[in-house]
């Protein structure tokens, strides 16, 4: 546990650096947000409509834009053959980087919904409650994502098979966090139901996602 403790640390220490891709995610979320007002025009109405599913899409755009680092950095130096042949096992290695780089790409982006709501017309209650979404969301798009970065780390150009991997995979995260967000604000469906679902798939992918990742790594390295 002490070895597993010091990879997360360091991880979300190679995360904050310059180019790690947590302070890009942020500032990706806050240019999507920006930007669709001037897109959607000055209806306040159809803004605040669309207020979660903007904030969500958002995320899950600015998630996927630092999922590459989370093995590259292990790849680029030796360590990733280290970790692969060490006695810890992989599956608990891989649950462990997929933990810090949701503490270092995914909180941040959770800290920052409640102020940009404020910029699509959302209420403070509405906004906390979307906040609320994608902190249960965002693992399984981080654990659910790891799977991807696991396959691509070792394919030149991995990053643009990384896409194409993990957004299928997303959707049906993206879908129940949206359908929570909009049942909780304007309903007419219960929260409850989406939201359980949402944790759900939570659950399942802290589950898959290692034993894939670690699968995937095992097979690329040898």
């Amino acid at each position: 546990m002490t070895a597993l403790a010091a990879l997360i640390r360091r991880d979300i220490r190679i995360a904050l650096r310059v180019g790690g891709g947590a302070l890009i995610g942020v500032l990706f979320f806050l240019t999507v947000v920006v930007l669709m007002p001037f897109a959607i025009g000055p209806d306040l109405a159809l803004l605040t409509r669309l207020g979660p599913a903007i904030l969500w899409l958002g995320a899950l755009l600015a998630s996927l834009l630092t999922l590459d680092r989370m093995f590259a950095a292990d790849h680029e130096d030796g360590s990733l053959d280290l970790i692969v042949m060490s006695r810890t096992p992989l599956e608990f290695t891989c649950a462990a980087k997929a933990l810090a780089h949701w503490l270092a790409a995914g909180v941040p982006l959770i800290i920052a919904t409640p102020v940009l709501g404020l910029l699509l017309n959302l209420d403070v209650a509405a906004t906390l409650t979307v906040a609320l979404t994608l902190l249960v969301g965002t693992p399984a798009l981080t654990f659910t994502g790891m799977i991807g970065a696991a396959l691509a780390v070792t394919l030149h150009r991995g990053g643009l098979l990384l896409a194409v991997l993990v957004l299928p995979l997303s959707i049906p995260i993206l879908i129940f966090g949206v359908a929570a967000s909009e049942a909780a604000i304007s309903g007419p469906l219960a929260f409850g139901t989406p939201f359980s679902i949402l944790c759900a798939l939570t659950l399942v992918s802290f589950v898959i996602g290692p034993f894939a990742a670690a699968a995937s790594l095992r097979q690329g390295l040898d």
